[in-house]
């Protein structure tokens, strides 16, 4: 499987490092969910009450999934600095 990344060599993590990105991956995964769970329930009230607010709604559902993007880029640059990760 062809990849867009190359290693440097080898890494060493410490146990802090480890535990500092797992909890990273873990505050990522809250944040991700807690857009989508807005998503949908931003979803499911345009489908109930299509009239009401309806652009605003929209925005929200479009504004929601930019930020779920935009948590998942900054963790995905944290890891693959972690493991020394670099655009080949």
């Amino acid at each position: 499987m062809p990849s867009d990344y190359k290693t440097g060599g080898p890494v060493t993590l410490t146990e802090a490092q480890i535990l500092e990105l797992h909890q990273k991956l873990r505050d990522m995964r809250h944040d991700v969910n807690g857009r989508l769970a807005h998503i949908t329930a931003v979803a499911e009230l345009i489908r109930i009450r299509p009239d009401q607010a309806r652009e605003e709604r929209l925005q929200l559902l479009l504004d929601e999934s930019f930020k779920a993007k935009d948590i998942i880029t900054a963790y995905s640059r944290e890891f693959e600095t972690a493991f020394g990760l670099i655009r080949a």
